[in-house]
């Protein structure tokens, strides 16, 4: 004879500290009176500082969407009229659409480059020992107080005598290559806190420099290499004095922050079109930045672990 459970029985209760399906429960921390009042006095003091912090960037958006006298009547970011015609203005007659085209093919490549340079000088090192290599890691860290101002001719002399002067590969190399010193430096504490065993199994199978770098330390590295990625994407989308000197002879090839300083001269009465430029050169920035923050601050805390 079989016997059935009752179903009024009581469903068994889950273990203390443990979910029902599978788990440890979290208890939350409760916050004391002294918590609560030091996060108010916070909030009071940051908020003011990201407010005069914003203002700037909600001012170019709201200005790009006014006339100029609207923008010098009344520094309020609301309009009761949207001119969204600046932005068709800009892109169109102000030619920023060709402008946003170079800036994303010489940001593009330039990244690919860099960051790629960047990885293998930080593999090498973070992971070999050679002699010299404290001398080097000194003078790359010297190199970060150089002004850009000081390498224009050189750079310059090299593009040149590469006869790519006139073409967006020219800048490119340009932008790329200046690699970033704080970039390697994070590749070199991010790959030296890692395990010796991954590079020993991987010699073991047969692997080379080149495949255990590839296939191994890189996909590890995800954190730093969307770090770099940020920094030389900031560096290459907002650069002025390179894609300046290296396109006077050639307006076309100019990019997005060469091509707003254009704007000086042939719209220099239309600061909604000049703010509407800006706010085009500024929404792809906001929008990268958004998409890796998260990898960004995860390379920082490991390399200051490492």
């Amino acid at each position: 004879m079989t016997v059935e459970p009752s179903s009024t029985a009581a469903p068994p209760r889950p273990t203390e500290g443990v979910r029902p399906g599978g788990g440890r429960r979290v208890r939350q921390r409760r916050f004391s009176r002294r918590d609560r009042l030091w996060a108010v006095i916070m909030s009071v003091i940051l908020v003011p500082i990201v407010i005069v912090w914003v203002y700037p960037f909600i001012w170019t958006v709201s200005s790009s969407l006014k006339s100029s006298s609207e923008i010098f009547g009344s520094l309020s970011p609301f309009s009761p009229v949207l001119r969204i015609g600046n932005y068709a203005q800009a892109w169109r007659d102000a030619q920023m659409g060709r402008y946003f085209f170079n800036t994303v093919f010489v940001t593009g490549f330039s990244i690919l480059i860099a960051v790629l340079t960047a990885a293998l000088m930080g593999y090498v090192l973070g992971r070999y020992r050679f002699a010299g290599k404290k001398v080097i890691i000194a003078v790359l860290a010297l190199a970060v107080f150089l002004p850009e101002g000081y390498t224009i001719i050189p750079v310059y002399d090299l593009i040149d005598r590469l006869h790519l002067t006139d073409s967006l590969w020219g800048v490119t190399l340009a932008e790329a290559g200046g690699v970033n010193i704080v970039a390697v430096l994070l590749f070199a504490g991010y790959f030296a806190q890692l395990p010796a065993e991954l590079e020993e199994a991987a010699r073991i199978d047969g692997a080379g420099f080149l495949r255990t770098f590839t296939s191994v330390y890189l996909p590890l590295a995800r954190p730093v290499t969307a770090t770099a990625v940020i920094m030389q994407f900031l560096h290459s989308w907002n650069d002025f004095l390179l894609p300046l000197v290296l396109t006077l002879t050639r307006p076309e090839l100019r990019t997005l922050s060469v091509g707003i300083y254009a704007l000086r001269g042939q719209y220099l009465s239309d600061w909604g079109v000049m703010t509407a430029g800006a706010t085009i050169a500024l929404a792809p920035i906001v929008v990268v930045f958004l998409l890796l923050q998260r990898h960004f601050v995860e390379s920082i805390a490991g390399a200051v672990k490492g």
